[in-house]
């Protein structure tokens, strides 16, 4: 009778991680599907300063570390459309040339009509979609790599700042109207 309670416990432990490791995944096609079409949204839930002295001021702040200040919420999106880009990302990191007075110009946010995306596959099935925003000068490129489970990682290079990436997964676009309902 043991055997069969400790098996009965392995299971619903293999089950259980089981559930929680397919949250948020996606099937291929359906990757496949949202990057042919151009139309998709990358849900960031962490991000990943490149200099450690970021981390380093992050961990000295009483009460904190920075792996909670670095986990982000579904707020932080990039959205691609065929004729827009809406990009909301938070940065950590320094900034080499500041605009003083004007907060809104520390993180990422800006949209862009005038991109330029490029598309490739690997063997494994990974996409890789370089987009280069025209109209946006501070920002040099976007490279976001998807995977075929849906996750994805992005990089952001830009003029005036180190380099940061981010991790999370991608989605299909939501519609204005159900997003407003939210």
């Amino acid at each position: 009778m043991k055997k069969y309670i400790s098996l009965l416990m392995i299971f619903g432990f293999l089950f259980l991680f089981q559930s929680c490791a397919s949250q948020g995944s996606l099937d291929s096609k359906t990757v496949d599907a949202l990057v042919n079409s151009q139309e998709l949204t990358f849900n960031a839930q962490r991000a990943n300063p490149m200099n450690y002295d970021v981390i380093n001021v992050m961990n000295s702040i009483p009460n904190s570390t920075s792996t909670r200040i670095l986990d982000l919420n579904g707020d932080y999106t990039i959205v691609m459309n065929k004729n827009n880009l809406d990009v909301v990302l938070p940065y950590f990191g320094r900034v080499f040339n500041p605009t003083f007075g004007d907060t809104s110009s520390n993180s990422y946010r800006f949209t862009s009509k005038d991109f330029t995306v490029n598309k490739s596959q690997n063997k494994k099935g990974t996409w890789v979609l370089r987009v280069k925003p025209n109209d946006v000068k501070n920002v040099d490129e976007i490279i976001l790599e998807i995977y075929s489970s849906g996750s994805a990682f992005v990089s952001m290079r830009s003029n005036d700042r180190q380099p940061i990436t981010y991790t999370g997964y991608v989605s299909k676009n939501v519609v204005k109207q159900e997003k407003e309902k939210l």
